[in-house]
């Protein structure tokens, strides 16, 4: 069995991660902690648990004297209080699934521009994998710190790398129009995130300063063996969950849509968790799954190519992802826990 423990149990992602763990066959969940529900039963805070887990809920403070106990501990913090945690997790050999913000970018420079905070560990940047497994398995595979991605930028990523991989596209041509449930703003009390505030209505937000940018420039990048700059703009959708991702770029010579397709089959081929259909994405068809569907068109008029790509924000955009990177890293089957169709409608 694997022993585990989960910081900021009782946010959406973390409930979520809960739910994952609970019901994995070779996991043993040790401690769950939480800021906010310190002392409450798990299920006072999510009665959906009633009868099947009566876990009191721990303070961070009693949480890191349990690290013993573990083999891994996921953090789901906002950015900048998953630093001495995962240092203190690492020091006593427990693996650390991070499913925050502050591992993911490899330049402590890059963190403070874009989250306004000077980075608490840049030395464990070094060790840190970035959590997309259809793109750095063999790497997590021996990794201790796993930087779990974005919700947007794995939509993001995984549409375009086929594209960059085999630089069919002019990287500078990149634009990323997405959307989000609000799920995915956290279960903090926020304003803009109430029912009257969201309800009939879709908003752009972070435009030309949303903090996964630099996040997908990296990961782009990086397939494409050269720095590259994105436009991307998220929006926020009246919907508790899911995300669209709809990607343009460039073509730079003319392609057609079956050798596209192809480029795309034999990129993904072995993925049990992405689908290329020949249909456009909807996130309906995605929701409840650690499932990324994406679709493929081509304007022929402009020359660009259209991926559209849906997910779940809180599964293969967080908990789910999380998961499959603990399968990886203690090499059981990857979608065992996880192989779970969509929830429809």
């Amino acid at each position: 069995m694997i022993n585990v423990g989960v910081i900021g149990s009782t946010g959406y992602a973390g409930q979520q991660l809960v739910w994952y763990l609970h019901r994995h066959p070779h996991v043993k969940i040790r401690f769950l902690s939480s800021h906010n529900h310190t002392g409450l039963s798990f299920s006072a805070t999510y009665p959906n648990y009633r009868n099947f887990m009566q876990d009191i809920c721990i303070d961070i403070q009693e949480a890191e004297q349990q690290l013993s106990k573990i083999d891994v501990l996921f953090i789901a913090l906002p950015h900048g209080k998953s630093f001495d945690l995962a240092q203190k997790a690492l020091t006593q050999g427990v693996k650390v699934i991070d499913l925050g913000a502050d591992f993911r970018l490899t330049d402590a420079n890059l963190y403070k521009d874009w989250y306004d905070l000077d980075h608490g560990c840049p030395q464990l940047l070094s060790q840190a994998v970035y959590g997309l497994p259809e793109l750095h398995r063999d790497k997590i595979k021996n990794a201790s710190l796993i930087a779990n991605p974005g919700c947007y930028p794995t939509a993001s990523i995984l549409a375009l790398a086929p594209l960059l991989k085999e630089q069919l596209i002019v990287k500078e041509s990149i634009v990323i129009d997405a959307k989000s449930g609000v799920s995915g703003a956290g279960r903090t009390a926020n304003i803009a995130t109430l029912y009257t505030e969201c309800s009939e209505s879709i908003k752009a937000y972070g435009v030309a300063s949303h903090r996964h940018t630099p996040e997908i420039e990296q990961e782009l990048g990086l397939l494409n063996g050269s720095p590259l700059f994105i436009s991307f703009t998220p929006h926020l959708v009246p919907m508790n969950r899911g995300i669209l991702a709809t990607c343009y770029g460039s073509l730079r010579t003319q392609i057609s849509k079956e050798a596209l397709y192809d480029c795309y089959q034999s990129f993904y081929q072995n993925e049990y968790f992405v689908r290329v259909l020949d249909t456009i994405p909807e996130t309906r068809n995605v929701k409840g799954s650690n499932l990324c569907d994406i679709g493929l068109r081509i304007d022929e008029r402009t020359g660009r190519v259209i991926v559209i790509s849906a997910i779940d924000n809180l599964i293969k955009g967080a908990a789910g992802q999380a998961v499959q990177n603990m399968n990886i890293m203690f090499g059981l089957v990857e979608m065992i826990g996880l192989d779970i169709l969509p929830m429809v409608p």
